[in-house]
C-alpha cells in the first residue's frame, strides 16, 4: 500500500463512540496520541509517544511505535499504570512510526502511521507531518488459531481484505511489530511493553539528550506540547 499524507486531524484508528464507551467500561486505557516537544540541549524537535493498552477476553487496543524500518526503539523510561491494560513505556525519537491494533472478538483493524515534525519556518513551532504506511479495518483472525498463538508463543497475525476481497499485505519491514500488536491486543491484564525496549546500558549521546529533555525546568511557554 502506497503511503500517503494525511490532514491534521487524522490520529490513526478512529473509533466509534460506542467502542470507546465499551473500552473504557473494559478497563483498558490506551493513548495514541503523539506531542511535538523541543530539546533545549540538543537544540531540535522530537515526537513523544506511550506505549500503552492491553485486553480483556472480548477487547484489546494497543499503540506501540517503531523506527522507519520497522526496528524496536528504546524507550525514555517503562511507565507505571494506575492498573492493568494502561501505560507501559514512554518513548522520544526524532520521528516515529505509530502502530495501533483494535480487536473486538476476531475481528481486528490496524493503522501504521509514520510520524515527524515538518519544517520550521519563520521561526515557529513546525507542524507534526503524518503518512499513512497501512491502514485497514475488518481483518480476520480466528479465535482458536489466536489462543493457541498465545499458548504456543507462535504469534498468528490477522489477514486484511480490500473491498473487493483481495487480500492486502502490510510491508514486510513491519512484521515483527504486527505480530507485537496481534500479541498485546490478546494481552489479558497488560502490564508490560511488547515493542519498545530497554536501553543499552553503556547509555548514548542521544539518550543523555533525551533525559535532559525529559527532566528540563524552565522551559519557553510557547515551546509545551502540540498533540497530534
Amino acid at each position: 500500500m502506497k503511503p500517503r499524507p494525511q490532514s491534521g486531524a487524522h490520529r490513526g484508528l478512529q473509533l466509534p463512540r460506542r467502542a470507546l464507551r465499551r473500552l473504557t467500561e473494559a478497563g483498558i486505557y490506551v493513548q495514541p496520541s503523539v506531542s511535538l516537544e523541543y530539546q533545549q540541549f540538543a537544540k531540535r524537535y522530537v515526537v513523544r509517544g506511550v506505549e500503552s493498552g492491553g485486553a480483556v477476553e472480548a477487547l484489546g487496543r494497543y499503540v506501540t511505535f517503531c523506527g522507519d524500518q520497522g526496528e524496536p526503539l528504546p524507550w525514555l523510561h517503562p511507565l507505571d499504570g494506575i492498573g492493568v491494560n494502561g501505560v507501559h513505556a514512554l518513548v522520544i525519537a526524532p520521528s516515529l512510526v505509530r502502530v495501533e491494533m483494535f480487536r473486538r472478538g476476531q475481528t481486528y483493524d490496524l493503522s501504521i502511521s509514520r510520524i515527524a515534525p515538518g519544517k520550521v519556518s519563520n521561526g515557529k513551532r513546525p507542524p507534526l507531518e503524518r503518512t499513512t504506511i497501512f491502514h485497514a479495518e475488518e481483518g480476520f483472525l480466528a479465535a482458536d488459531l489466536a489462543k493457541r498463538g498465545r499458548s504456543q508463543k507462535e504469534i498468528v497475525t490477522p489477514t486484511f481484505y480490500s473491498r473487493a476481497g483481495e487480500p492486502l499485505m502490510v510491508p514486510n519491514q513491519f512484521e515483527a511489530v504486527m505480530k507485537a500488536v496481534t500479541a498485546a491486543v490478546l494481552c489479558f491484564r497488560c502490564t508490560h511493553s511488547h515493542y519498545l525496549r530497554t536501553p543499552e546500558a553503556s547509555g548514548s549521546e542521544t539518550l543523555r539528550l533525551q533525559n535532559a529533555q525529559e527532566n528540563f525546568a524552565g522551559a519557553d511557554s510557547d515551546k509545551g506540547g502540540t498533540h497530534s
